[in-house]
């Protein structure tokens, strides 16, 4: 059965947890905010079927793509609306088309990112945009199983982590089933979010005013984000990690509140600050709030069994200068015959690139970040103090706080 000894050992795709023939595995939430999972001993029989499913424990061997392409999505909309060339949208249109079914992350009813499918074209809107928090995987798999043994064709889109528990969760291949993955930099906190959600909405509905203080430990007894609201007297009318208003390469991250004022007019509110200057951005950014597996991902070199790969082309204005007008563009690493098949339907003009120049702009692609040394000691204060605060410890340069965190690593 699944042990988990080690929490660097699991990615949090949940195939175990889905394959369990006895329904005897689910997720708990540890003190860090992510989900692992834990088994009911008294109802296991040892089939040993989650071990089996298990990524971790059964990686792919290291891929090269066939071919690597730039490519930008010609409806400014969608192009706008996504976090680069929205080239994903374009994918995902005409499996839809086809009347198949679209696997992604979205926001649910309280702003938590959560997997789920798409049956129409409007539904996709809610897949749009880079969420920079691990997505709930929920019964997906089970539900993507359903749909291709009734013949339907399905895109899944995910983490490298998540496509490569997929794959292992069928434990067969499906022609009608196209994977799509991204580069990753890694998946941050869903906890840590929503700690930091709760401390951002309260300055930002407040103005001001005293706000609450939320320490980590008891994220259990803090609201969720539109329960805070609420509370707050107000409502959250959208969360845009990539906001592309001012450009590609000026995006901003977007918090947009609002609320009713006395004579009933509707009062804005929103946090709207450079990408690395959000503070949720910056412990992202500095690989602090990570999942442990992260920082020696399974999944990496293409190892996920993914048919195309999709990112931002990092780099564009020196390696293809004529595809950069700052509206972003997408890389997309075709793995397979199927996904070569698929691109070739597209109304889109993609254009090969030399994938070693490209490489050297996207580490991410091939390389897992390193597990930063004041990693721990941000979750303590983090735990104490709340995440403004235990942010402002980790990275603050004063002696006091250098001193502070070298004797916590030395204790």
């Amino acid at each position: 059965m699944i042990r988990i000894s080690d929490s660097s050992r699991c990615c949090g795709c949940s195939a175990c947890v889905q394959r369990c023939p006895k329904q005897c595995i689910s997720l708990r939430e540890d003190a860090e905010g992510f989900l692992y999972p834990e088994v009911d001993t008294s109802h296991c029989v040892n089939c040993g079927l989650c071990e089996q499913v298990c990524p971790e424990l059964h990686p792919d061997a290291e891929r090269q793509p066939l071919q690597t392409f730039a490519a930008i999505n010609p409806d400014a909309g969608v192009r706008l609306a996504s976090s680069s060339g929205g080239v994903f949208t374009a994918l995902a249109e005409v499996v839809i088309d086809a009347g198949g079914v679209v696997f992604g992350a979205a926001f649910d009813a309280h702003w938590e990112v959560c997997h789920r499918y798409a049956e129409t074209r409007e539904e996709l809107a809610a897949f749009r945009g880079s969420k920079y928090v691990q997505s709930v995987i929920g019964d997906t798999f089970l539900q993507a199983e359903r749909f291709l043994k009734s013949g339907r064709q399905v895109l899944f889109s995910g983490t490298p982590c998540q496509i490569a528990g997929l794959r292992r969760f069928l434990r067969r291949d499906y022609d009608h089933l196209l994977c799509v993955d991204f580069v990753c930099h890694g998946v941050p906190s869903p906890g840590v979010f929503r700690a930091y959600l709760a401390e951002e909405m309260t300055k930002i509905a407040r103005k001001g005013e005293k706000k609450y203080r939320f320490a980590f430990s008891t994220i259990p007894s803090i609201p969720k984000a539109d329960a805070l609201a609420a509370r707050l007297g107000c409502r959250i009318d959208d969360i845009r990690f990539r906001d592309k208003t001012n450009g590609w390469k000026k995006y901003r991250f977007a918090l947009s509140l609002s609320k009713a004022s006395a004579a009933g007019e509707k009062i804005q509110f929103c946090a709207l600050n450079g990408f690395t200057e959000n503070a949720f951005m910056q412990a992202f950014l500095r690989d602090l709030i990570l999942r442990p597996s992260c920082y020696a991902c399974p999944a990496k070199c293409f190892r996920s069994g993914s048919d195309l790969t999709l990112g931002d082309y990092w780099g564009v204005e020196r390696e293809a200068p004529h595809l950069d007008d700052d509206g972003g563009t997408s890389l997309v690493f075709v793995n397979s015959e199927r996904g070569q098949k698929l691109l070739s339907s597209l109304p889109i003009a993609f254009h090969s690139q030399p994938f070693e120049r490209v490489h050297a702009h996207n580490t991410s692609i091939s390389a897992s970040v390193s597990r930063p040394i004041n990693r721990k000691f941000f979750f303590m204060m983090l735990r104490r103090s709340g995440f403004f605060r235990a942010l402002g410890a980790t990275t603050h340069p004063s002696l006091p706080f250098r001193l502070w965190r070298k004797l916590y690593r030395l204790l």
